[in-house]
């Protein structure tokens, strides 16, 4: 039996825009995997490790030959392979240009701190070798409700990394968790998370519902006077977030498993018609088109 071209280590996570992507772990976990709220990586097997780099090109190679010009997409995983030096990710990069010729698109997560160690002429590098899509958690641009889940980022930090992308030409897809400061911090996380987003105009937006598939113990005991907010206090903080973005051209998506009321358009031609969607549906839940809640498992 010949070798499976790809060593997984469950469970494996990606966006949801990249179903269709081959998934390529560079690395096993999350370099920072302290977030709170987050238990993607939490699991003993997902430890974090950057894998050898000789693998990782033995792992392309075997894909170059089993699958030849048919792979389009290229996700890297796990959390962050952004985190290895830059050296390595061009020699990943320029394999995978060469063994998968068929590849239009590349992308990773990306946390903000891995971007402070790179400088921009790397970054650059990395666009130029054909790093095309980066997603980043920035979950809140609140530096009181990023110390309370632990992010390990500030206001600052995730700024200075979404301009450095955007200065490379890297195209970037920033996520707010709605809800994620609770009843107290949830203005000032509605309006920092946009001001964040009106200094830095990503090319993609979305919001997901903060969740806790397996409990909310670990998220309490950092955040103790957290209290959540119900769908009607959800619904107002979008309101907020949305009504004070001022983006050029930014397609926006809230239509993730986790939310309540699904929304997409570009921000800002379509701002007024999202604005008014969600405000029929904080004034008249009941005849709004809401998913039910036996739909929002995740």
């Amino acid at each position: 039996m010949s070798m499976p071209p790809i060593r997984y280590v469950e469970p494996v996570f990606r966006p949801p825009s990249e179903a269709n992507s081959l998934i390529l772990p560079v690395t096993d976990g999350c370099s920072w995997n302290q977030c709170s709220f987050c238990e993607m990586y939490t699991a003993p097997q997902k430890a974090f490790r950057a894998r050898g780099e000789d693998e990782v090109l033995a792992t392309i190679r075997r894909c170059g030959e089993r699958f030849g010009a048919d792979v389009k997409r290229v996700f890297l995983a796990d959390g962050d392979a952004t985190v290895l030096p830059t050296r390595r990710l061009l020699a990943i990069l320029e394999a995978i240009r060469t063994q998968l010729p068929g590849v239009r698109r590349i992308s990773s997560y990306c946390l903000p701190r891995n971007l402070k160690k790179k400088s921009q002429d790397e970054v650059n590098a990395l666009a130029a070798a054909g790093l095309d899509l980066v997603y980043v958690g920035a979950e809140s641009g609140d530096d009181a409700v990023l110390a309370a889940v632990n992010k390990g980022e500030t206001f600052a930090s995730t700024c200075e990394a979404l301009e450095k992308l955007g200065e490379a030409g890297i195209t970037r897809s920033v996520m707010i968790l709605n809800g994620l400061g609770g009843q107290a911090l949830s203005a000032q996380h509605a309006d920092h998370s946009a001001r964040l987003m009106n200094a830095t105009q990503p090319e993609y937006l979305s919001t997901l519902v903060v969740s806790f598939p397996m409990g909310e113990a670990r998220f309490r005991a950092g955040f103790p006077g957290w209290q959540p907010l119900d769908q009607h206090g959800l619904f107002v903080e979008l309101e907020r977030f949305i009504a004070a973005l001022d983006l050029k051209r930014t397609v926006f998506r809230s239509d993730h498993a986790s939310n309540w009321l699904a929304l997409k358009g570009t921000l800002g031609a379509e701002q007024a018609r999202l604005l008014g969607e969600l405000r029929a549906a904080i004034a008249h839940p009941e005849s709004a088109p809401l998913r039910p809640a036996w739909a929002r498992g995740l």
